[in-house]
């Protein structure tokens, strides 16, 4: 409550309490700002006698109780928190705002004197109540809406006729509609005076006025009315209306209490309002009508919705007793499958002990031919390692470095065919500009000019002068043409690629291996690994390679700033990232290789691809269509294979030598059995065939008798006889060589017999 303004404005009313007439009203200019102005104006009218010049009117505005200020935070903190000054100053603030409600009813009365008093309260009549029974004012006027008795009986008793119930007797109550009056006044023992019946009588001419008591009826005249009782009055103009003393025309609103009813005598505006009330009781009606539906559909619909809950937990009840029985199924399921798991455990352990001893034998046996191949390589070729030409013999050949015999074109040069001894050969000549180049020259001589295998391209000869380098011929071109079917070539069989891929990692493996140091290729791709005649292939391009001094282990991580080389989707990823070098290095580029063979697309985004292949089981999808009666576990293994080749840390990629090679030459052999099984019989030359084990040659070497034998044939021969295998005389020597144009007619010859199965 705000208490200063209460207690001054309760004083002043108490001290001119019996001169006063208060007057409730509201702010707006809603209904309740017309009521009251309507209450102000009959008030001024009816009540400020002219004999009575002290008597002055009171304007009262409830306003809700304050428990609560506002904060520019916009939160709400209670007053007992805040600081009295700031609490006064706030409601200083509202009671300033609330006295601008009273300025529209002081305009319309100047001539009189006018209070304002703002009281404070949550239920406005509770606070009036309150008011009127500590000051004890004998009047208060309150505007009054006009509604029907139909709209009564629907919204209840509003504020104004609450006030007029529960106020005690010891004031006059006044409410003012626009033609209406309903008044409680106060009980008294002395008369009912003139004055008043005047001022009543003043505030309708135009109406009809009866006087209703709870004890009965009486006359409207200048009788004394000595009752306790408050009464009703409704007074005529020209007649008067009596009623049996036993029936109330109109029931009393409460034991002590009177009405004073003002009705029109004018027809049309009673016959307006039956009409109105006749509207209201069919929209009524229509609404009941409605309800009822609304009713009766609401029921419909509970009936359905139960009947299809019911439905809906018998579904749920079957959905429950089928999963508990999955669950069962499940539960035996997985009891088989564990004990599946472990036998196959068990066989799979079996199977890698027995892989394990069998690689140990191969490898054994593979490590012995090697030592001895290397005996025979040594005393084969001695010191000799390449033929020096001039530059005129290379531009004699070339005709000059001629457009029309340039067969291809990189980085390091231009690619001539031409005839060297008569011999077809391929020669590459470096740029002249491209000086930066010169050392890498000198690296491919020194490494290849001491490199003798059968998978590595070999170099017969080389013009140091203007850079030339002059290589055996390779007619069927580059690995990757042959992928890629350039020139509309035939595809490349199956078995094919097997041996390919065999035969490239047998020629990595002796560049990993070679002595003093290790050579690392660097630049391993499809381009790189060249096709001779009968599709055998070989590695080329070394100039990018690397004698390893010192290898870095696997397990040892090393940061190296150096200049990367190589080509980028070949590149080891640790390789990249730390600068090191290892033998392994190649083993990524290998790896990137077989799955080119397999699928025959381009390396971008084909690591991923094939892991995703296969981990979806969708293998078949990712093979080179263009190839058919692929054996599928074996390109599968092959696959997997080039994934673990293809790891991203060098210490988890598998050994060339031990783990990749045994698993790619029982592949070979399989695809060799293969392409003999299917091949269509053709005639074989005689002297394809090895007087010692009479099958087609493999390595044919000539020996001092001038015979060809197979190369192991003819060793082991002549480890136990000095004479001749054919002509049984003694040999002069026990030397051999290799005869190449020979061992390139065979080559031709089988492959001839390989294509024809396909």
């Amino acid at each position: 409550m705000m208490e200063s303004s209460k207690n001054n404005s309760m004083n002043s009313a108490v001290r001119g309490v019996d001169d006063a007439v208060a007057v409730w009203v509201t702010g707006g200019s809603s209904g309740g700002g017309r009521r009251s102005r309507q209450a102000v104006l009959w008030a001024v009218e009816n009540l400020l006698a002219e004999e009575s010049p002290r008597r002055h009117l009171l304007l009262i505005h409830v306003i809700p109780a304050v428990t609560s200020i506002p904060t520019p935070l916009g939160d709400q903190m209670p007053i007992q928190q805040m600081p009295s000054d700031l609490v006064d100053m706030y409601m200083q603030d509202l009671k300033s705002k609330s006295e601008e409600i009273f300025l529209p009813y002081k305009r319309l009365c100047k001539t009189h004197m006018i209070k304002t008093l703002v009281l404070d309260g949550d239920n406005p009549v509770a606070a009036l109540q309150r008011y009127i029974s500590d000051s004890g004012i004998g009047n208060m006027v309150v505007g009054y809406p006009s509604m029907s008795w139909i709209m009564r009986i629907f919204k209840g008793p509003d504020l104004p006729m609450r006030l007029l119930k529960s106020t005690p007797n010891t004031c006059n109550i006044y409410l003012v509609a626009r033609r209406k009056l309903i008044s409680k006044l106060a009980s008294t023992d002395g008369p009912c005076t003139i004055t008043q019946l005047r001022r009543l009588k003043k505030s309708g001419q135009s109406h009809n006025h009866l006087i209703f008591s709870n004890n009965g009826f009486r006359n409207s005249g200048g009788e004394a009315c000595h009752t306790e009782t408050s009464h009703c009055y409704l007074e005529g103009r020209n007649s008067e209306i009596q009623s049996n003393q036993d029936h109330n025309i109109v029931p009393p609103l409460e034991e002590n209490s009177s009405l004073l009813l003002d009705t029109s005598n004018n027809p049309e505006e009673a016959q307006d309002e039956v009409a109105v009330l006749r509207q209201e009781l069919h929209n009524i009606l229509v609404q009941y009508n409605q309800a009822c539906e609304d009713l009766v559909y609401a029921r419909n619909k509970v009936r359905k919705l139960s009947a299809d809950c019911s439905e809906e937990s018998k579904k749920v009840k079957d959905a429950l007793e089928r999963e508990e029985m999955s669950k069962k199924i499940a539960a035996e399921e997985k009891s088989k499958l564990r004990e599946a798991v472990k036998e196959a455990e068990i066989a799979r352990q079996l199977l890698m002990k027995e892989i394990f001893d069998r690689h140990k034998v191969e490898m054994h046996a593979l490590v012995e031919s090697s030592e001895k191949r290397k005996i025979v390589d040594a005393l084969l070729y001695g010191d000799k390692r390449y033929k020096r030409y001039s530059t005129q013999e290379i531009e004699l050949a070339t005709d000059g470095f001629s457009e029309a015999k340039k067969i291809g074109e990189g980085g390091y040069g231009s690619v001539y065919k031409c005839h060297l001894d008569h011999t077809p050969v391929a020669v590459k000549v470096l740029h002249p500009e491209a000086s930066d180049k010169k050392e890498e020259f000198l690296r491919e001589v020194e490494i290849l000019g001491r490199l003798r295998h059968p998978h590595m391209l070999l170099l017969l000869g080389a013009c140091p002068e203007n850079g030339c380098l002059v290589y055996e011929y390779m007619e069927n071109g580059s690995l990757e043409d042959r992928l890629f079917c350039v020139d509309n070539s035939q595809p490349l069989p199956w078995f094919i690629r097997f041996r390919i891929i065999f035969e490239v990692a047998c020629g990595l493996a002796f560049l990993h291996g070679t002595k003093p140091d290790p050579i690392v290729h660097r630049d391993l791709k499809p381009g790189n690994i060249l096709l001779d005649r009968n599709y055998v292939s070989k590695i080329g391009d070394v100039g990018l390679g690397k004698l390893m001094s010192h290898v870095v282990p696997d397990n040892v991580t090393e940061y190296r700033d150096t200049i990367l080389a190589g080509t980028f989707f070949y590149m080891d990823p640790e390789y990249q990232r730390t600068g090191t070098l290892r033998p392994k290095s190649d083993l990524y580029a290998f790896g990137i290789i077989i799955l080119q063979i397999l699928t025959a697309r381009r390396p971008a985004g084909l690591l991923v691809s094939m892991e995703n292949a296969l981990k979806s089981g969708c293998f078949t999808d990712v093979l080179d269509k263009s190839t058919t009666n692929w054996p599928l576990a074996e390109a599968e293994r092959l696959a997997w294979i080039a994934l673990k080749c293809t790891r991203l840390r060098c210490r988890d990629r598998p050994e060339l030598e031990s783990e990749v090679l045994p698993e790619l030459e029982r592949l070979a052999r399989m695809a060799d059995a293969y392409a003999k099984q299917r091949r269509i019989t053709f005639h074989i030359p005689n002297h394809y065939i090895c007087p010692i084990l009479q099958e087609v040659m493999d390595d044919p070497y000539i020996a001092a008798d001038g015979y060809t034998y197979e190369y192991i044939a003819i060793k082991m021969w002549l480890e136990k006889h000095s004479i001749s295998p054919v002509t049984k005389l003694g040999l002069p020597h026990t030397h051999i060589s290799p005869n190449l144009s020979l061992r390139s007619a065979i080559q031709e010859w089988k492959t001839q017999a390989a294509f024809s199965v396909i």
